[in-house]
């Protein structure tokens, strides 16, 4: 049976971090599951918090008349209402369950919220390297993408990002924490970017948008502390995810919030709820957001996340490889001892070490290693990092 062209031509240049996923499988097959470390997939293998499993048994022996039914496109009112009380804690700002949507998480957040806002032609600026999904994300809605490179420690060159805005950019995606690399972007260069935004919007007489991609906002390290998006600008859209801090991306549960400062943010959110159900996700998983409501100031274990970034960093920085520090998430993205990404990670292949190579992301040259995986896949997957930091001559 045929596939359209386009699919097929977005199959052959967005298959890298399925492609390793695969490769791994097939690895642990042959050799089996201890002998292969697979650092290829984003996939938390925390379990939730027990906090989760109570409020699943509560509404298991307990069930709400009515529960699993439709309901509004924009969600559970409670659950929204809770969120906003949230943020309005967060924020000082005076958030309302109208200007939350809930969504089939953080793909689904930024899908509806890309079919509420872009027109055919439209441009989203992304900085680089990026989460890949986002150009089909941008695609899906008539968008276009239009990559803008970030600075060697992966910070916004906020100059280039002012020189790429014109006359058809509609909105532009920041992810902080940052997936590839771990980085968090500083207040300073949020507020700047505002300004930037605030001041384009005025010179080409339209609204630009700033979309906050948070699915990692809990998962930071040494006290960090996120800066909070809606202080630097009107038009700010956050989208989240309980996916990672919870540790059930299976579930596929988040929320878009609109700032309450946005003007036209009724129509917005009307048009949000329309797009989740006209793309077909109705409203967001009902039982989820009848937790996820009450949850609100749980997470999994990030002390965990940062022994693992530690023990990992450390050894690959002792080694000789040259990367920055991640401040969150739970990825790290060296530069590649060789300029061919492709060609090292295949060589770690051969160690049975699943990486995914730079080009992926938009940034050849580096490796993204995901380290949301069990302590001893990293223990016992530094023999082979050594060998090939000696064999590549960088230790």
């Amino acid at each position: 049976m045929a596939v359209s062209r386009k699919i097929q031509k977005a199959l052959e240049g967005a298959s890298w971090i399925r492609k390793m996923f695969e490769e791994g499988d097939r690895l642990k097959q042959m050799y089996g599951p201890r002998k292969v470390f697979d650092f290829s997939l984003g996939n938390p293998i925390a379990e939730p918090p027990e906090e989760f499993f109570e409020e699943l048994r509560k509404i298991a022996h307990n069930p709400i008349p009515g529960m699993c039914r439709y309901m509004p496109n924009m969600g559970s009112g409670e659950t929204r209402k809770s969120i906003a009380s949230m943020l309005s804690e967060e924020t000082d700002l005076s958030f309302t369950e109208q200007q939350i949507i809930m969504t089939t998480g953080a793909a689904g957040g930024l899908n509806i919220t890309l079919k509420s806002i872009l027109d055919p032609g439209d441009e989203v600026i992304i900085p680089s390297p990026y989460f890949v999904e986002y150009r089909f994300y941008v695609d899906n809605h008539g968008g276009t993408l239009k990559l803008v490179e970030t600075r060697d420690d992966f910070s916004l060159d906020l100059e280039a990002i002012e020189a790429a805005i014109g006359k058809r950019t509609k909105a532009i995606i920041v992810n902080s924490p940052h997936n590839p690399t771990g980085v968090v972007y500083s207040k300073e260069s949020l507020i700047q970017l505002g300004e930037i935004l605030a001041r384009k919007s005025g010179q080409y007489g339209k609204t630009i948008c700033l979309l906050c991609d948070e699915p990692y906002k809990k998962i930071v390290y040494d006290g960090l502390e996120i800066p909070d998006v809606f202080s630097v600008y009107d038009y700010c859209i956050a989208i989240n995810s309980y996916s990672k801090d919870l540790s059930i991306p299976g579930e596929r549960i988040g929320y878009v919030a609109i700032s309450p400062l946005a003007e036209g943010k009724e129509k917005l959110a009307d048009a949000m709820a329309f797009s989740n159900r006209t793309l077909g996700f109705v409203n967001a998983p009902a039982l989820m957001q009848r937790l996820v409501g009450k949850l609100r100031d749980v997470s999994v274990d990030i002390s965990e996340y940062q022994e693992k970034r530690d023990l990992l960093y450390n050894a690959l920085a002792d080694f000789g490889y040259s990367m920055v520090k991640p401040m969150g998430a739970f990825y790290l993205f060296p530069r590649c001892p060789i300029d061919d990404d492709v060609a090292f990670v295949k060589a770690l292949q051969a160690k049975n070490i699943l990486t995914v190579p730079g080009i992926g992301f938009g940034r050849p040259g580096h490796m993204r290693i995901a380290y949301c995986v069990e302590r001893w896949v990293i223990e016992d997957s530094l023999d082979g990092f050594r060998e090939l930091a000696i064999e590549y001559g960088i230790r």
